[in-house]
């Protein structure tokens, strides 16, 4: 073999080292690696939010919750710390499973994952602290603790947010979508300017310019692309006799998750036509795939089917029920959207047992 022959197989040596380096501390094949790295994850987060806290508080004692409360301020900081946990560990499985480089869809999942990775944390330290308050009425934190318990907060929300981001696979991803779809519209709804908003419409949480309105448009819009990364993930390796039948429920389910993104873009008070467009267009969207799913997914069990078909009878029958003036819209929305995406996420279950079952001939 010649002397260039071998060149070009000789890769470049700082190259080298770093993908060694990268192995050694992640090694495939086994989980002791990834979970070491989410508990120093943890540990870091422990000792820099502590020492954040000590200049924050000082040694004053802090109320449980509400402005300049520990609460709050552990809720921010464990927010931030589940945002960056999910950075790095969707980084750390990159460089494990040796890949080159992230796409433009990859960086636009991550950034997705990440908010609501933070979001969830945000909102579930806010509403543990404000429920804390009300059992300990009056009672102040003290300073030591202030720092503890805000420390312990971020490495828990670290911890957690690092071992999801690395082990993240569609079930994990729908309840993460699940979770952070209720956590941000439930912060809108109790946080809401006008009280009798439940009595226009739910959009009608986006309706106003302030903190609330913007919490619940931002939940939608990244709801919305989360929904169009389980729908590229989810119908990759469906087995259907049906050669374009995969293609469109992908698309569908991309529909879904556009439209409902574009729900949140465009509040109803601005954009009243077209964001009533986009809400109409995700149920109709939702009806066609519930409708064609059994030609285009030939081997989907038939309970799944009937249920479809009866979550899609029970949203027409709410509808019925508005127009009759008996529902109000809000009951109307509230009820089709948990119908909708308890439906998206038992989609993902039957997709995924559909495609394990297709490899069991194969492998045996």
């Amino acid at each position: 073999m010649t002397q260039t022959s071998l060149d070009s197989k000789v890769p470049d040596e700082p190259a080298t080292r770093r993908s060694l380096t990268a192995t050694r501390l992640l090694d495939a094949s086994s989980e002791r690696s990834l979970e070491s790295l989410a508990l120093g994850v943890g540990a870091l987060a422990f000792v820099v939010v502590g020492l954040a806290a000590l200049a924050a508080f000082g040694l004053q004692p802090a109320p449980i919750a509400g402005p300049g409360s520990a609460g709050q301020f552990a809720a921010i900081a464990s927010g931030v710390t589940a945002l960056a946990a999910v950075i790095a560990g969707r980084f750390a499985v990159h460089v494990r499973d040796g890949r080159s480089r992230f796409g433009v869809l990859d960086y636009l999942d991550v950034a997705a994952l990440a908010f609501a990775h933070g979001v969830i944390a945000l909102l579930g330290w806010t509403l543990l602290a404000v429920i804390l308050e009300q059992a300990f009425i009056g009672a102040q934190v003290f300073p030591v603790a202030a720092i503890l318990l805000s420390g312990a907060a971020a490495a828990a929300s670290g911890y957690v947010a690092f071992y999801s981001a690395s082990h993240m696979d569609l079930q994990l991803l729908a309840a993460v979508l699940a979770v952070f779809l209720v956590f941000g519209v439930l912060a809108s709804m109790l946080t809401a300017s006008d009280p009798d908003w439940w009595k226009d419409n739910l959009s009608a949480l986006g309706m106003s310019s302030n903190v609330s309105a913007f919490a619940f448009n931002i939940t939608i819009i990244v709801a919305g692309f989360l929904v169009t990364t389980l729908a590229r993930y989810s119908t990759r390796g469906i087995p259907t006799d049906n050669p374009k039948g995969v293609g469109r429920v992908r698309v569908s389910l991309i529909v879904v998750g556009v439209f409902l993104g574009l729900v949140g873009l465009f509040p109803v008070d601005d954009f009243f036509a077209l964001h009533t467009g986009v809400a109409s267009g995700m149920v109709v969207a939702y009806g066609v795939l519930v409708i064609g799913l059994p030609r285009w997914i030939t081997g989907i069990p038939r309970a799944f089917v009937v249920l479809g078909w009866l979550f899609l009878g029970v949203t027409l029958v709410l509808a019925g029920f508005f127009f009759a003036g008996y529902y109000t819209l809000t009951a109307v929305e509230l009820v089709a959207g948990i119908l909708v995406f308890t439906w998206i996420v038992l989609f993902i279950r039957n997709a995924a047992a559909l495609e394990q079952d297709s490899r069991a001939p194969a492998a045996g």
